[in-house]
């Protein structure tokens, strides 16, 4: 994570850079130096959830309600000090780090694998060097953090670069996190959350000032150094021979210290005494072996300049030479303003046009002369007509729109260009403002929000055509109150990383599997809109982590239909209408995207929160066919216990041993509540966001408990403890998942009563194979998880009926 070899440098070879603070005396200095202010803290918390998961279990499934009481005390120390919080968390991947996303979900297979080898060999947790975060951490950790009162934001991009815009832009005490990215931002400090003690609120604040003394470089050189030590966006291949060339010419290497130590001196040397020396005068493509990566390697390097920030590395003197969308730019100079000005040799004529900066893209693009004004005015390429178009700048945002003439008038008319269709439509009146406005608004760009843009956020064609509906969407996604909406509506794509699943399994399924037809359904009413149906609906990108999947591409997936009595209602109904009755109408969507609308009657004779259990069980039960009856014991019975659980009992709890079944079945489960986050926000929030958040319904230890206990053939009186009030409530739960199960000719048998078919001997999916599955199934719910298998074959619902 961040700049390659950095970390390991800092902490060995310039452990000056490592000053010890305390936030107690950092957050008075700062209320003294800004009476009146809050002294603010931003946190990376994907960074953070190493440090804030405390519990001593971690394989079973998760410790949610050790967790979420680790995450109050840390909450609390802060704010008895006075210190404000506010969290961050990845809202999406980027196009220019999917490579390292893929690369790590695969590191993270083979750690997976070893933790598995090890339950088996042992029958115990491996220690905590081989600790793999539960599943569904971050997304219920935002969920804790605004339980819990907090300010918590999801970005939308990978969350870094906002957190350091923020930090800039607020003037905050400084991050607090785990990634050396925030040692080449230009921002506010940074601090260690690996190094925080939160009894004493002492923690290393790592000085990029002094990183650059210790280098030889300023602070606008470091972006270009940790682009040629490569970072998430430039592979660290890109530049290996150069940097061992840099290394042989070095006269200064240090002995006490280790090669990629001497290899970070080298390049910052070369930098110093050779690059530098040629700055603003050569092209960084004639003083480095960018090759065919040098758009990669500027994209790199602008993605670490924040708002309002420029790099002397990016402007060169009159006859330097910058590529920007494979035209070649050279610099001129404006005789008026006595500054230099790029130009851009037209590919038809082979003249020279001058360009100008657009504000808001931060692209230059050429200019020409109005005829009548006289004056330089911006040239906008129309992709259908080839033709160019002049732009005029608009008179009360000074933003540059786009010009036509009108045939009749004859007048030059201003166009914006609609987001969904392409077309260029005329300037209208806004009839609520009375103001001049497009006609098509992008909803995604806005003037002001609490998430800083950054760099990839540009004007985007999305997947819904809706501007209202994407604003809501995107502020429930901002604000971190639903999990892959936005992702689906914006940009088709969506991801999953890894889960604590054994590859060598033969009989459970991944969970990227077995909830794929909920997804379906969900993009079905996110995309299709109650209109046309989920054939008229795109495909969405999946990169979900399974066993034998390369994750060389994304899984093609259609939606797939959803069925319910008087056809799928609009989002605009379910998200904003008021109605009596609509959140009757929600709860029925949500059912219909579980394929559960059969199990209405049976589900609301049950009380909150198990309303929510209930309805993923009677899924998982359908979907999987070698679940059995101990299995529901143990779910049930696990959750029932729960209410009446201390912190400090379930941290207590003791395990004869660990089960790699049961460690499964616990992911499992915990991925169908994310599942039901995903389901929840879509539907318009039908249920309480409480009723199924995992230190609600489940504990990893308590479930392995009733699942060992279970499965000796333990009576359910003991599974609940002895407690008359549990059983009759196991019994019920029971009771109304069995019944619903029945109706799909489903029977949840005991493993004593286990049929040949369901002794687990059918392998995975593999890349070639193809399965068919004796399990029980029903027309229209999707493919089966036996017959889903890797690569990146487009999933077409119609081929996927079973029986």
């Amino acid at each position: 994570m961040g700049v390659r070899g950095l970390h390991g440098f800092v902490g060995s070879s310039c452990p000056h850079i490592c000053m010890v603070v305390n936030f107690k005396e950092l957050a008075e200095h700062h209320r003294s130096r800004h009476p009146g202010g809050t002294p603010t803290i931003v946190v990376d918390a994907m960074c953070c959830l190493r440090y804030w998961y405390t519990p001593e279990s971690w394989i079973c499934g998760g410790q949610w309600r050790e967790y979420f009481s680790s995450l109050r005390e840390f909450v609390k120390t802060f704010t008895a000090v006075g210190i404000k919080l506010i969290f961050f968390f990845d809202g999406m991947v980027e196009q220019s780090k999917r490579d390292e996303w893929v690369k790590r979900r695969l590191k993270n297979n083979r750690e997976i694998a070893k933790i598995f080898h090890y339950i088996k060999s042992h029958r115990e947790q491996p220690g905590r060097n081989m600790f793999f975060i539960p599943s569904g951490l971050a997304i219920f950790t935002q969920f804790a953090l605004k339980a819990l009162g907090q300010e918590t934001l999801c970005s939308l991009q990978e969350a870094d670069y906002e957190v350091a815009s923020y930090g800039l832009r607020n003037n905050c005490l400084g991050i607090l996190g785990e990634d050396t990215d925030y040692l080449i931002y230009d921002t506010c400090p940074y601090f260690s959350i690996s190094e925080l003690s939160l009894d004493s609120l002492d923690t290393v604040m790592l000085c990029r000032e002094k990183l650059c003394q210790s280098l030889g470089l300023s602070l606008s050189d470091l972006p270009l150094l940790a682009c040629l030590l490569g970072n998430d966006i430039i592979p660290e291949g890109m530049f290996e021979s150069f940097r061992y060339k840099c290394l042989s010419s070095y006269t200064s290497v240090k002995e006490n210290f280790d090669k990629k130590g001497n290899i970070i001196l080298a390049v910052a040397d070369h930098i110093c005494k050779v690059l530098r020396l040629h700055q603003g005068e050569k092209k960084l493509e004639e003083m480095l072996p960018l090759g065919p990566n040098k758009a990669l390697f500027y994209k790199g390097m602008a993605s670490y300049l924040l708002p309002g920030q420029k790099s002397p590395w990016f402007f060169q003197k009159p006859k330097g030479v910058v590529t920007l969308d494979k035209q070649v730019l050279s610099m001129s100079s404006d005789p008026k303003s006595k500054q230099e000005v790029p130009v851009c040799t037209h590919p038809e004529s082979k003249q020279e046009v001058p360009m100008c900066t657009d504000p808001e893209s931060k692209q230059e693009v050429p200019l020409c002369t109005h005829p009548e004004s006289k004056q330089e005015v911006p040239i906008y390429t129309d992709p259908e007509s080839k033709q160019e178009v002049p732009m005029c700048t608009h008179p009360e945002s000074k933003e540059e729109v786009t010009m036509y003439t009108d045939p009749e008038s004859k007048q030059e008319v201003p166009l914006c260009t609609h987001p969904e269709s392409k077309q260029k439509l005329p300037v209208g009146m806004d009839p609520e403002f009375n103001l001049e406005a497009p006609l098509c608004t992008n909803p995604e760009i806005k003037q002001e929000d609490p998430v800083n843009m950054g760099p990839e956020v540009k004007q985007q064609i999305t997947m819904v055509s809706d501007p209202e509906i994407l604003k809501v969407a995107r502020a429930h996604h901002v604000q971190a109150e639903s999990y892959l909406v936005y992702n689906v509506m914006s940009s088709g794509e969506v991801e999953c990383s890894n889960s604590l699943e054994d590859a060598m399994d033969q009989a459970l399924p991944s969970q990227a599997f077995v909830y794929r037809p909920v997804r379906q359904r969900v993009y079905s009413l996110l995309l299709g809109d109650g209109r046309g149906g989920a054939s008229t609906c795109p495909t969405v990108k999946e990169w979900f982590v399974y066993s034998g999947n390369p994750l060389r591409q994304p899984d093609l997936v259609r939606p797939l239909q959803m069925n319910i009595p008087g056809g799928t209602p609009s989002l605009k109904l379910l998200w904003l209408g008021q109605e009596a009755g609509l959140q009757a109408q929600r709860l029925d969507t949500l059912l219909a995207c579980f394929d559960l609308s059969f199990s209405r009657e049976e589900l609301q004779v049950v009380e909150s929160p198990f309303q929510a259990l209930c309805c993923l069980l009677i899924y998982l039960f359908v979907q999987v066919d070698t679940l059995c009856l101990e299995d529901l014991h143990a779910f049930i019975a696990q959750a029932l216990c729960l209410e009446g659980k201390t912190t400090m009992e379930l941290a207590d709890l003791q395990l004869d041993h660990v089960d790699p079944r049961a460690v499964q079945l616990g992911t499992l489960l915990v991925r169908g509540l994310t599942t039901l986050v995903l389901v929840n926000s879509a539907c318009g929030f039908p249920w309480k966001t409480s009723d199924f958040m995992p230190w609600n319904l489940f504990d990893g230890k308590l479930f392995h408990q009733k699942y060992l206990q279970s499965e000796k053939g333990y009576t359910a009186e003991v599974l609940v403890e002895q407690n008359r009030s549990r059983l009759t409530r196991l019994h019920a739960l029971k009771s109304v998942v069995c019944k619903a199960c029945m109706k799909e000719n489903r029977p949840i048998v005991s493993r004593r009563h286990w049929r040949s078919h369901h002794s687990g001997r059918r392998g995975r999916q593999g890349p070639s194979a193809h399965r068919t599955s004796s399990g029980y199934s029903r027309s229209g719910q999707g493919q089966h998880w036996r017959d889903q298998g890797p690569g990146s074959r487009q999933y077409d619902p119609d081929q996927w009926r079973r029986y």
